[in-house]
Formats: C-alpha cells, structure tokens, sequence
C-alpha cells in the first residue's frame, strides 16, 4: 500500500521551518511515541512500520496518552506510513531508529540502500551495541547511539501510552540541536551528551527488570510493590554492576538515584520501599515492559542486547556473571512454558535452584 501524504492544509508554522526531516525506522511503541509526538509540533515525519502496526496507522492513526493525562490524536490522513525507507522526495535529515536489537542489521542493510551517505541515525533502541552494529554494516551512514527513559506501551491499534516520565538522551550532533527545540515542546526532552556510553549503561541497569516484568505477568508497578521479584531485579543489578567494576565502566544516574543505592533499595521490606521510592512508584496502571508485549506476542525478546550483554562483558574480562546467563536463559525458554512466574519460583530457577 502506497504512503498516505498529510493534506495540503497541514499546519507548518515558522518554529517548524528549521526543523530536520525525519524517517521513524521501525514504528512499534517508542518509533511510534517519538515520531508522533514529533510531528504533533510541526516536523516532518515518516514512519517505517511492519504490516501489523503500518494496518493500525493507516486505518485508526495515532492516538497518544501519558501519565498526567494528556492526549493526542494525529488522524490516519495525516501520517506518511511507509513499508520500506523512501527511495524517491525529499531525502529525511535524520532516522530515529526503534526496531527491536534483533533487527538492527536488516534495518542498516535497508536504510544503506535508500539514504544518502552521512545522513544521522539516532537509534532509539535497548541494549548498548546497536549504533556501533549499524556503524560497521553501514559505515557510509552516520550512527549515533540514544536513550529512551520512559515506559512506552501499546494498549490497541494505533493507541500509544507513556507510562513513566523522563527525558531522550543522545550524542551530540548538528542535527539533533535542530531537533531539540522541538523535542522540548512535545515534552519528550533532549539532552545530549558528548560520550553517551555512561548513560547507556546506566539504563541498561534499569532494563533488568524488563524481564523479571515480563516473567512475573503483573503490570510494573504491581511487580516493583511485590518484594520477591523487586529483589531478583536488584540480584541482577548488584551481579552487573560487579561486572562494570571489573570492566572499568563507570555507569551513569538514570533513576531518581545512583544504582548501587537504587539497587540496595530494592532490597528494602515493602514499607520502606513504599515510603522511600515515590519517584520510582510515580507509574501509572497500564505501564508494562516491551519484554512482557513481547511474550505475549510470540515475538523475539531483547534479552540478549540485555542479560546477554553483560555476560557477554564478563566474559572479555574473566568474571563470572551465572543470575544474567540465567534469566537470558529462562525468557529463551518461554515458549516452552507461556505462563508467568511466582516470583520465589523464578528467584529460585534465577538462583540455580529450580
């Protein structure tokens, strides 16, 4: 099916005017979020999509929800859905790249082809090696990692709900300082960074609990209030932060607190958790992990851009990391199992014990 161009009446104000065009490879939950939170304040958006999601834009657009309870509606007519990167028109400024870890190589290979060289990749993606992926298979493209803080999920067709707060992260680049004004009144954020390596890391701590939440079956506050699995997500915390010791990589504050503090408070019985962490609790009932949309889905998981990258970090420097190995294990397996975890099963199955 051909792109669906916003009519001719579509709003372009002056702030608009400076504003790079941008191509959304990959329009699941955070492709779709950014992109139409984007193109909501004037910016010039096409979205890349999979048969399932590209269907649901073109027949019941975009409807975007938050937290505070802002809603956004961009009709069907107004979105450039594309199945591929666009070959012909104007050539996108910038990609903001959010197909799943597994993807990135069908992504680079896709977007090599169709893209001028130099043209800046944003990826908008979990895991740590994605931009450096992109950069070795299409090295006439320009890849620049990011960071994406917030919980995005996806509650019906075209229907996108930002769970939890926070602001985009990136390196530094021409391009995205024309793009921060605008991330800024769509209320994603913008800061860039001139080494987003530290960062990165730091979310990564965090997105161990994608999988302790996509195991236990509960949404993410109901598992972070729950004290068994609360404890497993900081078991896999504590193990990975030893091996960023060892690897001399110091992670950056991503939460409300430095991880080795957040991590000892996850550790805390329920009523000193509850009156400790209320910026952590500050999540709303329909917020779940990607992971979780994922197993429900049949679709592959990024539990190897997470587990696996901090097994694959204590391999190179000879430390041990058996909880991470573990839980990658577990969540590969779930096919076998399709059911969630009581979370002193799955601490024992993570512990060695089941």
């Amino acid at each position: 099916m051909p792109a669906v161009a916003p009519p001719a009446s579509s709003p372009i104000t002056a702030a608009s005017a400076n504003l790079p065009r941008v191509l959304v490879m990959g329009t699941g939950s955070v492709g779709g979020f950014v992109g139409g939170s984007l193109q909501a304040v004037g910016v010039s958006v096409q979205f890349v999509a999979r048969p399932r999601m590209a269907l649901a834009l073109r027949e019941h657009g975009l409807v975007l929800t938050d937290l505070q309870g802002q809603r956004l509606t961009l009709p069907a007519a107004e979105l450039q859905v594309l199945d591929t990167p666009p070959a012909s028109g104007p050539p996108p400024e910038l990609v903001l790249l959010a197909v799943k870890s597994g993807a990135t190589a069908e992504a680079a290979a896709q977007l090599a082809a169709a893209l001028a060289p130099g043209t800046p990749v944003l990826s908008l993606q979990n895991g740590i090696g994605n931009a450096a992926l992109g950069a070795q298979l299409a090295p006439g493209l320009c890849w620049l990692p990011g960071m994406v803080p917030y919980n995005i999920a996806e509650l019906g067709p075209g229907r996108l709900h930002r769970g939890t707060g926070g602001r985009l992260a990136a390196q530094d680049h021409p391009v995205l300082r024309r793009l921060q004004p605008a991330c800024e009144r769509a209320g994603l954020g913008l800061k860039l960074h001139a080494d987003l390596a530290p960062v990165q890391w730091g979310k990564l701590l965090l997105n161990l609990n994608n999988p302790v939440n996509a195991m236990s079956g509960l949404p993410l506050r109901a598992e972070l209030l729950d004290v068994g699995y609360r404890r497993l997500f900081a078991a896999l915390q504590l193990e990975a932060l030893k091996v960023l010791r060892a690897a001399g990589i110091q992670p950056a504050q991503v939460a409300s607190l430095p991880p080795h503090r957040l991590a000892r408070l996850m550790q805390l019985p329920n009523w000193i958790f509850m009156r400790l962490a209320g910026r952590m609790l500050n999540i709303d009932e329909k917020a779940r992990s990607s992971m979780a949309d994922d197993l429900a889905l049949g679709r592959a998981t990024e539990i190897d851009a997470l587990c696996g990258e901090v097994c694959r970090l204590a391999a190179r420097h000879q430390v041990a990391a058996p909880l991470n190995a573990r839980m990658l294990a577990l969540v590969e397996a779930w096919p076998q199992r399709r059911k969630p975890w009581p979370a002193a099963e799955l601490q024992r199955a993570v512990a060695g014990r089941g």
